[in-house]
């Protein structure tokens, strides 16, 4: 059985991910001046089009490259032996404490409550006919789904086979990938949740919808 306390609690008492910015490519590397704890913001905008915080510049061949936050966050810690120096591709330069979102806690605390129905290899995915239709039509908690039922289609080289369920039944509770989307091995494909758990789950999501308070 779910235990709300003890989901909400691990999370509380980490309520962030570090986000470790790489060198995308070799050149020399100049920091942009920020120092552990300074907040930086990531990329906004209607489409995302507005750079997070400047980092770092990264010179190659003449050509100087910025490096901005891919989101918002803390200065946790900055590479400062490497400035001025040459640096190989995938040095790690800065790292940035992530404060976790109400959503992002949300998706984290599904994560763990779900049972997980995992892609068996990089493809294509789709749901059979009958059950794309009901998932428009009446959303994805009006599925059910049980061992060997026939729930999607791989596409993977133009080659398409059908693929069975396989995990404990339950309901559709979360879909992780869109339609035509290439999803990796082993990466989530939908969250199930057993009906005697819904609600549950439900207030789970409702609690921290109403309690966490956002960085």
């Amino acid at each position: 059985m779910l235990n709300i306390k003890e989901l909400l609690d691990t999370v509380k008492a980490s309520p962030y991910r570090e986000i470790v910015i790489h060198a995308p490519h070799t050149g020399v590397v100049e920091f942009a001046g920020l120092k552990k704890g300074e907040r930086v913001h990531g990329r906004s905008g209607e489409y995302k089009e507005k750079p997070g915080t400047l980092l770092a510049h990264l010179t190659r061949e003449k050509n100087r490259k910025p490096l901005h936050a891919p989101e918002k966050g803390e200065i946790e810690a900055v590479r400062d032996d490497l400035e001025g120096r040459f640096v190989e591709a995938g040095e790690p330069l800065v790292t940035i404490k992530h404060f976790l979102t109400r959503q992002e806690v949300i998706e984290l605390v599904l994560q763990k409550a779900l049972y997980l129905f995992r892609a068996p290899e990089r493809a294509k995915y789709y749901f059979v006919p009958e059950v794309d239709q009901k998932l428009k039509v009446s959303g994805k908690r009006s599925v059910k789904v049980h061992e060997g039922m026939e729930l999607m289609i791989v596409s993977r080289m133009k080659r398409e086979t059908p693929l069975a369920y396989s995990g404990p039944g339950g309901i559709i509770y979360s879909v992780y990938f869109g339609r035509g989307d290439n999803v990796d091995e082993g990466e989530p494909l939908i969250g199930v949740c057993p009906e005697d758990q819904l609600t549950v789950i439900q207030d789970v999501v409702a609690r921290i919808q109403s309690e966490w308070e956002e960085e």
